[in-house]
């Protein structure tokens, strides 16, 4: 027969003594610390973060530098351009925008006086000397004497040509003074300061053969038998054999042709039929030629 044990009160409280023990010590058991792989796994999502940030940087930055490249290209292909029209300019075309440049200032005081009510020409005379104006009148009657380009005589032509050789030259004046103190006995440098215009007051007075002979040459008259002695200088000669270089070169290029010579046979009676039968030969001239020939050899049907 087997026995029955009967729980009594104190075996009950012991049991639930025990389980309580048990259920606050697994209250108390230390949690999980985070393994080493956790820790990698974080660096990496960390590191992932900033790499993103960083990218973003980075194609901020190609946006920037892509700009400034577009930029700095467009400038360079604006300065090309620019330049390249400057070497394109030609001296005559240089000329030319200079005049129409001056001539739009004029254009534009010319408006502002009328604006003022002002004499434009009375205005812009008062910016001149008399010295300036008199060598502009000066300028314009030589201008006019030189206006008849229509040839009368040898004896003519050969004076134009004598006086458009004076304008070319230039007097050496620094020699000039040098002789004229040896030739008056001066001190060297007396007339370093020489006014041409001014003229001179001064005497010869010749006191030793020295300035004899030198006042003899500089101041040389028909009685003199002086003549064939004077040396030019290197540049004078080099002066002397440009101009007459030039002057065979303009006379080489010279001609008398008219510039509808080289056309052939005249088959126009004045400049606007020109121009017409020019624009017609452009289209009709490769189904006439043989028709003309055929006219002019006289084999025509």
């Amino acid at each position: 027969m087997k026995s029955i044990l009967i729980p009594t009160p104190i075996t009950m409280a012991s049991s639930a003594r025990f389980e309580t023990n048990v259920a606050s010590a697994k209250s108390y058991e230390p949690q999980d610390q985070p393994s080493p792989e956790d820790e990698d796994m974080e660096n990496a999502e960390t590191e992932a973060g900033s790499s993103k940030v960083t990218m973003e940087e980075r194609k901020a930055k190609m946006v920037q530098l892509r700009k400034r490249l577009a930029a700095s290209s467009k400038a360079n292909r604006q300065s090309l351009i620019e330049e390249s029209t400057k070497l394109k300019v030609t001296a005559r075309d240089a000329a030319r925008l200079e005049r129409q440049r001056k001539l739009a200032e004029t254009l534009r005081e010319k408006a502002d006086a009328e604006e003022r009510g002002e004499d434009v020409d009375r205005a812009k005379n008062w910016e001149y000397t008399i010295e300036e104006n008199d060598a502009w009148e000066k300028k314009l009657a030589r201008k006019k004497r030189r206006a008849d380009f229509e040839f009368h005589d040898d004896a003519h032509a050969a004076r134009r040509r004598y006086k458009k050789d004076l304008d070319l030259i230039k007097p050496d004046l620094v020699a000039y003074n040098q002789q004229k103190e040896v030739a008056m006995g001066l001190a060297p440098g007396t007339l370093s300061s020489f006014d041409p215009n001014a003229g001179s007051s001064l005497q010869v007075s010749a006191s030793s053969l020295e300035q004899q002979l030198a006042a003899e040459n500089l101041y040389r008259d028909a009685n003199t038998l002086m003549y064939g002695d004077n040396k030019p200088s290197e540049d004078a000669i080099d002066r002397m054999v440009s101009k007459i270089n030039k002057d065979i070169d303009k006379k080489s290029k010279f001609s008398r042709k008219r510039p509808n010579e080289d056309e052939g046979d005249i088959t126009y009676i004045n400049e606007h039929n020109r121009v017409f039968n020019k624009k017609i030969a452009r289209y009709y001239d490769k189904y006439t030629t043989e028709i003309r020939a055929s006219f002019e050899r006289g084999t025509a049907l």
